[in-house]
């Protein structure tokens, strides 16, 4: 899910879209679709319950985690999530600031499980995404094995 007011009303290309998909699918993941929602808190809750509700796995939020007023989707991830995984939000601020993608590295982004989703929060530019999405491959099949109670057997 794209959070950018130009990208949702189709004032700008989205670049970062199509590069969580392709990172995505080279992990492995089979990846339904994208979605562009305003920065308004409403919409992005919106968002976020009709993929954790749809089943799916994963859903990967990209931009509006900094610190200036426009900037909800924490807030509005906050709202959605059953437990957070703090864990995992401190992994893709360190590892992003020491990629020097400052962006990430402020950033309020979250991580958690709503559901049997697990849900994260990036930071919109290229060099957070590409930085977060490295850090994430070894722990997203690992979360959603716990999941889905593959790790019982």
């Amino acid at each position: 899910m794209i959070v950018d007011d130009r990208v949702a009303h189709g004032e700008h290309d989205d670049s970062t879209g199509p590069l969580v998909t392709e990172l995505l699918e080279e992990a492995g993941f089979i990846v339904d679709g994208t979605v562009a929602v305003e920065g308004e808190v409403v919409g992005i809750r919106a968002a976020l319950n009709t993929a954790v509700i749809g089943g799916v796995d994963l859903v990967v939020t990209v931009g509006g985690t900094g610190v200036s007023p426009r900037d909800v989707t924490p807030d509005a991830t906050q709202g959605v999530l059953d437990r957070p995984i703090a864990g995992i939000a401190e992994a893709l601020r360190a590892s992003g600031l020491a990629a020097g993608a400052v962006d990430a590295g402020i950033s309020r982004g979250l991580v958690g499980v709503s559901g049997s989703t697990l849900v994260v929060n990036l930071a919109g530019s290229r060099s957070a995404v590409r930085d977060g999405m490295a850090t994430l491959s070894a722990l997203v099949p690992y979360v959603i094995e716990q999941l889905s109670g593959l790790d019982e057997a």
